[in-house]
């Protein structure tokens, strides 16, 4: 594994918790509608978000 694996996943997941952050923002501000499908997807996208970029962090560490 490489140090480049690790950073692609970090990024990846600061991605996915922005984009998960971004759509709850958006359904607060009635922008998007409100359904579960849509707020399950965007807690599901914050989650895989925060394991992934703790996955790269943990990989980034374990490399140096």
């Amino acid at each position: 594994m490489s140090n480049r694996r690790a950073l692609r996943l970090i990024l990846i997941g600061g991605v996915l918790v922005v984009a998960g952050w971004f759509a709850i923002v958006l359904m607060t501000m009635r922008i998007l509608p409100l359904s579960y499908l849509l707020a399950f997807l965007s807690y599901a996208c914050s989650l895989g978000g925060l394991a992934a970029g703790l996955l790269g962090l943990v990989m980034f560490v374990r490399l140096r």
